[in-house]
């Protein structure tokens, strides 16, 4: 008899409430399906008990009536079936791969992509760098200083056709070094001879103390960012920019040296690089090792006419530093002008801007103020009246040197000793140029003008019995030192200072007088005091080390009556 009997289980939604079977008449085979496929583990259960509970006893499974499936086929289908189940996972997994490797080798090539251009451009903005037209023309010319191409200029310089040919590339196969006192007119003549060229194959920036500052210059002149502008990070690769301040310096060689070469091929000449104050930098370890750097270059591309350096230096440190290692460098002293240029000069300018033409008595006694410091002479040229102008100048260098080298006298006080060993120094030294030009008496030339007494380096310090301040009077436009290691007053107006005060009434009993206090206080801080305390009367050893002699023999006795009365 077959069973009649199916049934449909329906579950109540709230998950806390025992599950229900509802039964019905209906067929299974008008259904076409078998309860057992589609039922889970637990509602078989509940479907093999006909309503929920255990199944009655004998019952192995199933619905009543319905035959039993064979186990083995079963097993047979379930074997089956995790057999082809990895086929799936594995087309996953390569697709999976595929897609990785083609993402990471799009990412690698777009990196590689944007490496090498930007390291196109980077040599692209240098190679810029030296096109015509430069900021520090276009600068000069917004500072009030406008430059024109008249070859006339009021002040000419004899060293004006030598930077000349050293700017336009004509003069190659040496480095030069530019040294005289400030207001030379050194960087004046550099830029006019940029100017000729409209800035073409030349670069110009200022020196400072600070190695970072140095190198934001030298990158803003030769338009090189040391990679801060590099985006490399977003494709993992990492920039270089994590380094010191002297390796970038060397980067942002290497970068020029490129350029440079592909210069010469093309063109045949060799580029300009103008650093300017390089006297800025300070005589430490960072600004030897800066200056070294710069040699080694400019030595190397001097001999192959990569690159000519001109450096530009008030002080002769810089100097007697390079002196050390230079086999390529030429040194162009520039001096004030001689006295018939300087004359000359100013008649030309008076007439060209006031309509005047000065007398001559006026203009000896401007020269025999100033001399021929162009700075000095730019002042007095503009001015309505000369001579008054003049006095204003030599004050101003009086005021200057005594401020930072007057002497105290014998009163002063032990804490400025210091100084005041700097300050007597310098006033010794300007006596004995004020001696030496009086033994000598006034050298003068017609033509080039008034000569300043000068003292070899050696024996300059041989007067101050000092070696180390000589450096900073330098730098302090006190005295300079030329190419020729003289010393001399640093200006005209600075040597009519020293004539002023070593004039002075008691000038010289009271530098005698600093000295004897100087001299004290040294003997005072080397004297040690020795106090005994309760000794009777005997004679006493007072022995000192083997290698100071015998010691000090201290005989002790008593007073007589006579000595006490």
């Amino acid at each position: 008899m077959t069973s009649r009997f199916s049934f449909i289980l329906s579950r109540f939604s709230n998950p806390s409430r025992p599950s229900f079977l509802y039964l019905t008449t209906i067929k299974p085979a008008s259904l076409g399906f078998n309860p057992h496929v589609y039922l889970s583990p637990q509602q078989n259960r509940y479907a093999n008990g006909y309503g929920g509970g255990s199944p009655t006893p004998g019952q192995v499974g199933g619905l009543p009536g319905q035959p039993e499936e064979s186990s083995d086929g079963d097993a047979a289908e379930r074997t089956k079936n995790q057999a082809s189940d990895w086929r799936p996972t594995l087309i996953k997994m390569v697709e999976s791969a595929a897609t990785t490797m083609v993402s990471l080798f799009v990412l690698g090539l777009a990196g590689y992509g944007y490496h090498r251009y930007y390291k196109y451009l980077v040599l692209q903005k240098v190679q810029n760098a030296f096109k015509p037209g430069d900021p520090v023309l276009e600068l000069a010319a917004l500072e009030g200083a406008p430059l024109d191409n008249d070859d006339e200029h009021w002040i000419r310089l004899k060293e004006q056709q030598k930077i000349d040919a050293i700017v336009d590339g004509s003069d190659r196969g040496h480095y030069h070094l530019l040294i005289g006192e400030k207001g030379t007119g050194k960087s004046s003549m550099l830029l006019d001879a940029m100017q000729k060229v409209d800035g073409e194959g030349v670069s110009m920036f200022e020196a400072h103390a600070d190695p970072e500052i140095f190198r934001i210059r030298l990158g803003k002149a030769l338009d090189y960012e040391f990679h801060e502008d590099y985006i490399g990070s977003l494709f993992s690769i990492r920039g270089p920019r994590d380094t010191t301040a002297l390796l970038d310096i060397e980067r942002a060689f290497n970068k020029l040296e490129k350029i440079a070469l592909q210069r010469r091929k093309e063109i045949g000449k060799p580029l300009v690089l103008i650093i300017n104050s390089t006297h800025l930098l300070r005589d430490d370890d960072n600004g030897r090792d800066l200056i070294e750097l710069i040699q080694q270059r400019a030595e190397q591309w001097a001999a192959s006419n990569l690159v000519t350096i001109v450096l530009n230096s008030d002080d002769y440190w810089v100097y007697e530093r390079l002196k050390q290692y230079a086999t390529r460098m030429q040194v162009l002293p520039v001096l004030d002008l001689p006295r018939g240029q300087a004359i000359s000069a100013l008649i030309m300018y008076r007439a060209r801007y006031y309509e005047e033409e000065p007398k001559t008595e006026i203009l000896e006694q401007v020269y025999e103020r100033i001399g021929g410091r162009l700075s000095f002479l730019n002042q007095v040229a503009r001015s309505k009246d000369m001579l008054h102008t003049c006095d204003k100048i030599c004050r101003a260098e009086k005021t200057w040197f005594l401020n930072n080298c007057w002497i105290l006298g014998e009163e002063m006080d032990d804490d400025v000793m210091d100084q005041q060993k700097y300050a007597s120094a310098a006033m010794v030294l300007a006596k004995a140029l004020v001696d030496q030009e009086k033994e000598q008496g006034s050298k003068y030339d017609p033509e080039t003008g008034r000569i300043l007494p000068q003292i070899p380096l050696h024996k300059a310090r041989e007067i101050m019995t000092r070696a180390d301040f000589i450096k900073d009077y330098d730098h302090n436009n006190i005295f300079t030192i030329d190419a020729q290691a003289m010393v001399r007053a640093d200006s005209v107006p600075m040597l009519n200072a020293f004539r002023e005060i070593c004039s002075e009434e008691g000038f010289d009993e009271h530098l005698q007088a600093t000295l004897g206090r100087i001299s004290a206080i040294e003997s005072l801080g080397r004297t040690r005091e020795i106090v005994a305390k309760d000794l009777i009367e005997n004679i006493y050893q007072i022995q000192g080390k083997p290698d100071r002699g015998d010691g000090l023999r201290v005989s002790i006795k008593a007073k007589s009556d006579n000595e006490k009365g």
